[in-house]
């Protein structure tokens, strides 16, 4: 046996972000529309007789065994398959840690749709999205795609109309936000302004970029006070950004631009400024592969 499959694999947005409530495991509930974007991590998966799992990363701050998500994706996928095989994965990060853009559950996702393709289990993407579950709340949506309403603890996806191709900028600084500690503050709130859902549900439905920018909103915002956002959103509203807001439980900051040569030109100003700075777009592809 010798078999390679190289792919990228995208990242995630918040366009909304609602915590609506707690359940009694102390998971917390969400509402929100996921978004995949034209950020991406590298993978190269190879399969050779033998057996055990190997994993490599260019990012020595990246824990290269159990506790990455897409070692564990491979373990998770042969426990299921029965799959007998030398798994060797190579990773090349370009999606920030930290930054609520799901880099981490995007590796995940793409291990178990790569794993599912050179063996040709032929799982459903629901079946896979089943297994993700057990890795990461975000791992389903990111094998899935596309823009999509998340409900639940981020499992139950309800796939909406493709967005366009719209122009964004995202940002990241240094600083990093405690999601836990992020999630506690946001059990204290006492009367939270709600992300409205279905403003945003109605403006996805009719390709409505002014509506969605007017109510694209997460409500880590009003738990945060990480500087590194505020900046990041003052920075890309003065540069044409029509909305910036926060994604996930932070730390990194999405803009969404009218055309994609006013994005450029925020990037290209803001470039010295934050450790993350890259222009991309809207995507409906959860995955591209290269070989």
């Amino acid at each position: 046996m010798n078999k390679k499959i190289t792919l990228l694999c995208a990242a995630k947005i918040n366009l909304s972000l609602d915590v609506t409530g707690k359940r009694p495991d102390h998971y917390h509930t969400l509402d929100s529309i996921f978004q995949t974007v034209s950020v991406y991590d590298r993978l190269e998966i190879f399969l050779t007789d033998g057996e055990g799992i190997s994993l490599e990363c260019d990012t020595p701050s990246v824990p290269c065994d159990e506790k990455n998500l897409a070692y564990r994706a491979a373990q998770a996928f042969v426990k299921k398959s029965g799959l007998k095989a030398n798994i060797k994965i190579k990773l090349e990060k370009h999606i920030p840690s930290g930054a609520g853009m799901g880099g981490g559950s995007a590796d995940a996702a793409g291990v178990l749709y790569a794993l599912n393709l050179l063996t040709e289990e032929h799982y459903s993407n629901q079946e896979l999205r089943e297994l993700g579950l057990t890795l990461g709340a975000d791992v389903p949506f990111l094998l899935l795609g596309g823009t999509a309403r998340a409900q639940g603890i981020g499992e139950e996806l309800t796939a909406l109309k493709p967005l366009p191709e719209w122009s964004l900028v995202i940002l990241k600084g240094t600083e990093s936000i405690s999601t836990p500690a992020a999630y506690q503050a946001i059990d204290l709130l006492e009367h939270p302004e709600h992300p409205d859902t279905d403003s945003i549900l109605k403006a996805v439905e009719n390709q409505d970029f002014d509506l969605l920018c007017r109510n694209c909103s997460n409500l880590f915002e009003a738990v945060t006070d990480c500087q590194d956002v505020v900046r990041a959103e003052k920075a890309l509203l003065k540069y044409g950004a029509e909305c910036a807001v926060m994604t996930g439980s932070g730390a990194a900051v999405f803009g969404i631009f009218r055309n994609p040569e006013t994005a450029q030109a925020c990037a290209d100003l803001l470039r010295e400024t934050f450790a993350f700075v890259q222009t991309c777009h809207i995507t409906e592809q959860a995955f591209l592969l290269l070989e």
